[in-house]
């Protein structure tokens, strides 16, 4: 008799499957997963990081501006007609009139002109004041990315505490369904005692259909504030996931109040300007020092016998180059005037900034501490209502409350449950709120 040893090993198999694709689909994420994983995989702060590296190698561009320039040239001219040149007619006859001049021409048909030139700044205001705007840029580089990320943590928590408050909506009404579901069976079973009306059977079939309908439409809200959030993350669309249920509500506390980056932005703003309004003042009264250098050759050449010949003759220097601004209209002046608005606005909007975080995180502060307050109430108030259909639903089988009576508590009970999530609602938005103002992100 033969054994089939292969058939023990099919069923193990479909087993595990069944586990790896289960696990697949119950994949939960933390907010702190989704949060790093933003970090690292979000397109924009990819992006953002691309900048900073030009912005690095922008001030790199800058700085070369102070290695010296080597430069080579050469050219070759053949003169069909050698210039001319005017000369005094007394240098070629002693005898002739002043004020008498002689043309001649001078040279030969072939001139070649090969040479290396040499520059190199010593001091330049302009130059100088352009490097430490590129060091002031890359730094603004850095925190315009900050913010980025800042912005980029504010939606990843936003949407997955969305998330959370529509999966909880779900629970409800799943819960909520499955009440209704009972009651419509008793309802069903009273009917076919004859001990309830059509009507009433009606009014709870219309019910469980409106939830499941209202189950549908959650659904479809929490999917797509998962698609939202799996594209901040950078995550495979496609992919499985889900987020924590519970909702974790802390004890209100403050903060520690940070420079937000909106303020530190402003401010390095202002270090650029007053960096502008330096260069533009040192440009119209500071000299600007180069020192170049030139070596090469130059060849003369005549190619009609029997003199024909052709000669090089080295050349070369060396020396300073020195250049004075004495007047370039009002240039400067006008420039200064602008510089000068631009710093005062800047002044302006960094203490606007600061006095509008103060207002807003007292405000969020207390917004807070309503919604903590509302969250514990409403929590109670849920307890309660749950409490009070329980027992209206057992009147209800003992013939000591309507219908009508069930219906109303069930109503309660999820009047209780909306008014609990829309507590959270206000706790998690005041408390996203005041970590960005306080610049806890």
């Amino acid at each position: 008799m033969l054994v089939n040893t292969r058939k023990p090993f099919v069923p193990l198999l479909l087993l595990l499957l069944l586990i790896s694709a289960t696990a697949a689909a119950q994949e939960i994420w933390t907010l702190k997963q989704c949060l790093d994983t933003a970090l690292l995989h979000n397109r924009n702060l990819q992006i953002n990081r691309n900048v900073i590296l030009q912005s690095q190698e922008k001030e790199q561009e800058i700085r070369a501006g102070r290695n010296p320039k080597v430069n080579a040239s050469a050219d070759y001219k053949y003169f069909i007609d050698l210039p001319y040149q005017l000369m005094p007619a007394t240098a070629l006859n002693p005898q002739a009139t002043p004020g008498q001049f002689k043309e001649l021409q001078f040279g030969v048909p072939h001139n070649i002109n090969a040479s290396v030139q040499v520059a190199m700044p010593l001091y330049q205001p302009q130059l100088n004041g352009a490097i430490q705007n590129a060091a002031i840029a890359r730094e603004l580089s850095g925190l315009q990315y900050r913010r980025s990320e800042e912005q980029v943590m504010v939606d990843v928590t936003n949407l997955y505490y969305n998330a959370q408050i529509l999966r909880n909506q779900l629970g409800f009404l799943e819960r909520n369904l499955d009440n209704t579901r009972q009651l419509l069976k008793n309802m069903q079973l009273l009917q076919e005692q004859l001990m309830a009306r059509g009507t009433d059977v009606n009014k709870v079939k219309l019910q469980a259909e409106q939830l499941v309908t209202r189950q549908e439409l959650v659904k479809n809200q929490y999917e797509s504030v998962l698609n939202r959030l799996r594209l901040n993350m950078g995550v495979d669309p496609e992919r499985n996931m889900s987020v924590v249920e519970q909702i974790r509500i802390q004890a209100a506390g403050d903060y520690p109040v940070h420079p937000t980056l909106e303020f530190q932005l402003v401010k390095t703003q202002q270090k650029l300007l007053n960096n502008e309004l330096k260069t533009i003042q040192q440009s119209g009264y500071l000299p600007s020092l180069n020192l170049v250098g030139a070596y090469g050759a130059m060849g003369f050449g005549y190619d009609k016998s029997p003199n024909s010949f052709l000669k090089f003759f080295r050349t070369g220097f060396a020396g300073l180059q020195i250049s004075y601004p004495i007047f370039n209209g009002t240039v400067t002046k006008r420039k200064l005037s602008q510089k000068q608005l631009e710093l005062k606005n800047n002044e302006l909007q960094a203490a606007f900034i600061s006095d509008k975080n103060k207002v807003e995180i007292v405000n969020w502060e207390k917004q807070r501490t309503t919604a903590l307050k509302a969250v514990d109430n409403t929590v109670r108030q849920m307890q309660l209502a749950a409490t009070i259909y329980a027992q209206t639903l057992l009147q209800q089988k003992e013939g000591t409350a309507s219908l009508t009576d069930v219906l109303l508590s069930d109503n309660a009970l999820r009047e209780s449950q909306q008014n609990y999530l829309a507590a959270v609602v206000d706790y998690l938005k005041a408390d996203v709120a005041l970590k960005q103002l306080t610049g806890n992100f």
